[in-house]
């Protein structure tokens, strides 16, 4: 009979149930968050990590969670992607015409090979969907990194997501209207030869370098994060400069789609720019966090003192 009237109570309060748990999810869900964001990581030694591997199952079993949960992120990745690209096949068209402005519209330039148009059209599509899904690509990266982050860590990754995607939009937006103008002219000109460029070199040839200075111009807020993390040293990086400049030589000769100097330039210059901004703003990342640690020690010592 209690079980009776137990189940009865239940299915009379379920619309009730229902109705609290719908308008309590947004404030909980809220509070999950922040409690996320505040939560300080477990403190444990890479070396202490790398050693327990080998002896300790329960770190051996963790490690696979954390790979599971790494399978799961590229997973929602790819789908998130995926579903993009799809939804780019609508606009391809318009953003294709867009890019063969610099050389005069599509009709200037000719598909040589049978597959060559959907290639084209593929290609576009993708570096469309890469854009688009670029901030969920970047919040899964901070959800995976998150859980080992401290509470600082979490919200600097968090703030950063937005500013990674406008860096990346940005990194797309000079290449169009700063390296194209100039590039192709002199590409265009070196010679006399007549000019008839195929859709599938030309097209290679925009959104490649698109899409690599775009993930160049992440480099600040990469610089700044890692810093803030106290893994990169500002002092570091101002030291070994002229190494950076050969690295970047090496990296900018091998994205650059040709062998000439002047474009090689075009895509280091702002590299090198790049990354004397990543050295200022390390310098503010570190000091940030040797301010931080200054006001946690002096905290520690205070509830010793007391």
């Amino acid at each position: 009979m209690r079980k009776f009237f137990q189940g009865m109570w239940r299915v009379v309060t379920f619309p009730f149930r229902l109705v609290f748990t719908i308008l309590t999810f947004p404030f909980r869900a809220v509070y999950r968050f922040y409690k996320f964001l505040n939560t300080e990581p477990p403190e444990s030694q890479f070396t202490e990590t790398i050693a327990n591997l080998v002896s300790d199952s329960n770190v051996r079993e963790s490690l696979w969670d954390h790979i599971e949960q790494l399978r799961m992120h590229i997973i929602r990745s790819v789908i998130v992607l995926s579903i993009a690209v799809i939804a780019a096949f609508w606009v391809s068209q318009d953003v294709m015409g867009f890019l063969a402005v610099p050389v005069g519209g599509l009709e200037k330039l000719q598909a040589i090979q049978v597959t060559e148009e959907i290639g084209v059209f593929m290609r576009v599509a993708m570096m469309v969907g890469v854009a688009a899904a670029f901030p969920w690509i970047a919040a899964e990266v901070w959800l995976f990194a998150a859980p080992g982050l401290k509470p600082r860590e979490k919200k600097f990754g968090l703030v950063g997501i937005p500013f990674a995607t406008l860096l990346f939009l940005t990194g797309m937006a000079f290449t169009y209207y700063v390296l194209l103008p100039t590039a192709l002219p002199f590409l265009g000109s070196f010679t006399n030869i007549s000019q008839f460029w195929a859709a599938k070199e030309y097209f290679s040839f925009v959104t490649g370098l698109m899409v690599w200075i775009g993930v160049f111009f992440e480099f600040p807020l990469v610089i700044f994060v890692l810093s803030s993390m106290g893994i990169v040293q500002p002092k570091f990086l101002a030291e070994q400069w002229r190494i950076a400049i050969v690295i970047i030589a090496v990296i900018a000769a091998a994205v650059t789609p040709t062998i000439d100097p002047v474009n090689m330039g075009l895509v280091m210059l702002p590299m090198i720019l790049l990354y004397f901004i990543s050295i200022g703003l390390s310098y503010i990342a570190y000091a940030g966090r040797r301010k931080e640690k200054a006001e946690d020690e002096a905290a520690a010592d205070g509830e010793a003192a007391g």
